[in-house]
C-alpha cells in the first residue's frame, strides 16, 4: 500500500506542475496585477511593482519566480485588501472545510441508506419515489433552494409567531459573542442542507446502481443458496462490496467542493473559499487568485489519490500496481 501510494504521489507531481503553469499563464493573461496602480497613474510605483513581481520578464521566468514564492510560503499581498494572501486563504479554508466535512458525512450516510433501500426494494413504490425525488434534487438550483430554506426557517417563523430570533440562522457560522455548539448547529443547518441535497440526490443514484450490481453477483447468489439470512447477505456481502466505487465518487466530489461552494457561501454570508474566490474575481485580485487556484488543484489531485487508495483498500481484488 505504501509503495503504491508513493508511486501515485510521484505521478501526481508532474500533473500539479503542468496545472500550475497553465493556471499562472491564464491568470496573467486575464488579469493585470498592476491595474489599480495604472488607475492612479503613478509611474514610480508601477515601475517598482513591475520589477518586484518580475512582470518585465518572460512568462516562464515569472512562473518560476512565483512558484518559488508559493512553495516557500510567500504567496504575496492581496491588491484588494492589502493583507497577506496566505493568511486570507487559511482563514477562508476553515469555514469551507467545516461545510465539506458535515455535508459529505451527512450526504454519504443518507445516500448509502437510500441507495441500499432502493436497490433491495427495486421497482417498489418507495424506489420510484426516491428516484423521482433524486431527479428533482439533481435539477434543483442551489441558490433558489437556499433562499427558500431561509424564507421557511429564518424569516416566516419570526413574522408569523413574532419570535425574537429565528429557529435557524442564515448568516455566517457563529453569532457575534457566541461560540457554543448549539449556536454553531443553528448556523450550520441551512447551508449544509443546501449543499447536501444535490450530493444525496446524485450519490444515492450511484449507490443504488452499485448495490444492484452487487446483489446480482455470483457470491451473493451463492450466499443466498447456502441459506444465509437476507439482512446478512445485504449488509455483509452486497453493501460491503458496493462501497468501493461509492467511496471513490465521494472522495472525488469532496476535492471539487473545496472550491465549489461559491453559491452556498455567498447566500449564507460564510467567509469561505468560494466567497473569497468570488470577491477576488470581482476585484481582479490576481495575487490571490493564483494561490487559490493552485491550492484547489492540489486538493483535487490529493483527493483523487485518496479515492484510488480507498478503492484498492475496500476491494482486495484490485491490485496495487
Amino acid at each position: 500500500m505504501i509503495t503504491y501510494a508513493l508511486r501515485r504521489l510521484a505521478y501526481s507531481i508532474p500533473v500539479i506542475l503542468i496545472a500550475s503553469f497553465l493556471l499562472f499563464w491564464a491568470v496573467r493573461r486575464a488579469f493585470d496585477p498592476l491595474s489599480k496602480l495604472r488607475l492612479n497613474q503613478d509611474p514610480t510605483a508601477i515601475a517598482r511593482e513591475t520589477e518586484r513581481l518580475g512582470l518585465d520578464k518572460p512568462i516562464p521566468e515569472q512562473y518560476l519566480l512565483w512558484f518559488k514564492g508559493f512553495v516557500t510560503g510567500d504567496w504575496g499581498t492581496s491588491t484588494r485588501t492589502g493583507r497577506d494572501v496566505l493568511d486570507m486563504i487559511a482563514g477562508a479554508a476553515g469555514p469551507t472545510i467545516q461545510l465539506i466535512f458535515w455535508g459529505v458525512l451527512l450526504g454519504a450516510i443518507i445516500a448509502i441508506a437510500v441507495g441500499t433501500y432502493s436497490a433491495v426494494k427495486q421497482y417498489s413504490a418507495a424506489d420510484y419515489v426516491f428516484t423521482g425525488v433524486s431527479y428533482i434534487g439533481i435539477a434543483l438550483p442551489a441558490f433558489w433552494f437556499g433562499l427558500l430554506l431561509i424564507q421557511i426557517f429564518g424569516v416566516w417563523p419570526v413574522q408569523i409567531w413574532n419570535l425574537a430570533e429565528p429557529p435557524l440562522y442564515f448568516v455566517g457560522l457563529h453569532s457575534v459573542g457566541h461560540s457554543d455548539f448549539g449556536d454553531y448547529l443553528r448556523h450550520l443547518a441551512l447551508p449544509v442542507v443546501t449543499m447536501t441535497i444535490t450530493l444525496v440526490a446524485s450519490w444515492s443514484r450511484y449507490g443504488r446502481a452499485s448495490m444492484l450490481d452487487s446483489l446480482t453477483s455470483d457470491y451473493v447468489r451463492t450466499a443466498r443458496a447456502k441459506g444465509v439470512p437476507k439482512r446478512q447477505v445485504v449488509i455483509n456481502h452486497a453493501l460491503r462490496n458496493s462501497l468501493a466505487p461509492f467511496v471513490t465518487v465521494v472522495f472525488l466530489d469532496a476535492g471539487i467542493l473545496l472550491g465549489g461552494l461559491v453559491v452556498t457561501e455567498q447566500i449564507f454570508s460564510i467567509p469561505g473559499m468560494g466567497k473569497l474566490l468570488l470577491d477576488s474575481l470581482l476585484a481582479g485580485d490576481a495575487q490571490l487568485l493564483l494561490p487559490w487556484m493552485m491550492l484547489v488543484a492540489i486538493a483535487i489531485v490529493v483527493f483523487n489519490l485518496l479515492a484510488d487508495l480507498s478503492y484498492a483498500y475496500l476491494d482486495p481484488r484490485v491490485k496495487l500496481s
